[in-house]
C-alpha cells in the first residue's frame, strides 16, 4: 500500500509545509512537511535530495519543488516501516492514519509500540485510543498534537481526518 493523495494532503496540513528551517513544539530543528534535519545536515546545512541532489537550506526559502520531493524521500522511510511491521490488512483510511501518526512519531516509535501490539493480534479497534496516548513532546502534553492525533483517530475510523 501506498499513502493515498488524500492521506498526504492530511499529513500537509498536520505538519505543516515550511520553505525555511523551524523548531518543532519538541524545540527541534526542522524543514518542509516535519523532516526532521539530522545532526549532519544541522551540521553542514545542506539536505540530499533524490531528484535535486544536495541542496542548501537556512536563510532561503526553499522552492515547493525541493519540499516535495523531501516529503516523498521521508514518506518512504515511512511506509517501508510499515510493511516491515504491520502484518494485518488494513483499508486506504486506516493505513493513511497509521502512515500520518508514524511519520510524527517515527518508525522506531511504531516497531515498540502497544498500538503495533494490538494491531498484529487484530484488535483494529484499539488503535485510536493507542494513537491518543502519543500526545507528549519535550515531555509534556502539546494540546496541537492531541488535537492532531483525534484527526488521525477518525481518519482511522473511516472519517475525513
Amino acid at each position: 500500500m501506498q499513502m493515498s493523495p488524500a492521506g498526504r494532503v492530511l499529513l500537509t496540513t498536520l505538519e505543516g509545509d515550511a520553505p525555511l528551517p523551524y523548531q518543532d513544539s519538541a524545540g527541534l530543528w526542522s524543514l518542509g512537511v516535519g523532516h526532521l534535519l539530522t545532526r549532519s545536515e544541522l551540521a553542514s546545512g545542506k539536505i540530499d535530495l533524490p531528484t535535486f541532489g544536495v541542496c542548501r537550506y537556512g536563510s532561503d526559502a526553499w522552492p515547493q519543488a525541493w519540499i516535495d520531493d523531501l516529503l516523498r524521500q521521508d514518506l518512504r522511510t515511512t511506509e517501508l516501516g510499515l510493511r516491515r511491521h504491520v502484518r494485518v490488512l488494513l483499508s486506504q483510511s486506516q493505513y493513511d492514519a497509521l502512515c500520518c501518526w508514524t511519520f510524527n512519531v517515527g518508525v522506531d516509535a511504531l516497531r515498540t509500540s502497544t498500538l503495533l501490539k494490538r494491531l498484529n493480534t487484530w484488535h483494529h479497534e484499539e488503535v485510536p485510543a493507542q494513537m491518543r496516548r502519543w500526545v507528549y513532546a519535550g515531555g509534556r502534553v502539546v494540546e496541537g498534537v492531541r488535537a492532531r492525533r483525534d484527526r488521525e483517530s477518525a481518519l482511522w475510523e473511516g472519517g475525513a481526518g
